[in-house]
This record gives C-alpha cells, sequence and structure tokens, in this order.
C-alpha cells in the first residue's frame, strides 16, 4: 500500500470514526489520533484525579 493511499484510508476512517472532515484529520497530530483510538479499543489510560490537576495549575498557571 503507497503512502497516498494509507493515508487515503485513515482520512476514510476517521471521518467514519470521529466524524472528522478531511480538513480536521490532515490538521491533527500523529498524537491526537493515536488517543482518540485509544478510547475506541478501550486502552485509553485513567484521567487525572484532582489533586493531580491542582498539582498541574500551580505548575503551569494560565497567568
Amino acid at each position: 500500500m503507497s503512502f497516498a493511499e494509507g493515508a487515503a484510508r485513515a482520512a476514510g476512517l476517521a471521518g467514519v470514526a470521529f466524524g472528522w472532515c478531511p480538513d480536521a484529520f490532515w490538521a491533527a497530530t500523529p498524537a491526537e489520533l493515536g488517543a482518540l483510538v485509544q478510547v475506541v479499543r478501550g486502552d485509553a489510560p485513567a484521567p487525572c484525579d484532582r489533586a493531580t490537576i491542582d498539582t498541574l495549575k500551580e505548575r503551569f498557571p494560565d497567568g
């Protein structure tokens, strides 16, 4: 399979699975696409708890 064929297939699957238009697919990073695939497969990491979120907010304030 060529890159173009693989990309077209992945774009089509992202459209069906996530409702993405072609522009959304091409604007997404591989990490973003991978994160959504993990959720669909059921092996996404557990979300952060409140204490972790509070710690991150302290370390990285938005201003």
